[in-house]
């Protein structure tokens, strides 16, 4: 993830750092859905952070009987400048 992840220059610009916090769904497919945030810091990181998400690619489904299921996620993003 962090390696898809660009620093918005206007966050750069003022010092913004932070941790964002996403919920998304994870299908039965692996595919990412209904992605949201929580607890953001500054809307050009939350939009930054849900675009990284949105676009990652399939994650492993959760499984219930050796089926295939959809999964809710938290997951933090966190931004720091170097």
């Amino acid at each position: 993830m962090n390696s898809k992840l660009v620093y918005p220059e206007i966050a750069k610009e003022n010092g913004v750092q932070g941790r964002v916090t996403l919920q998304f769904t994870v299908e039965a497919d692996g595919r990412v859905t209904n992605v949201k945030v929580l607890r953001g810091v500054d809307e050009s990181l939350d939009k930054e952070a849900v675009r990284v998400v949105s676009s990652s690619p399939k994650w492993k489904p959760g499984k219930q009987r050796d089926r295939a299921v959809k999964v809710t996620y938290t997951f933090p993003v966190i931004f720091q400048l170097r």
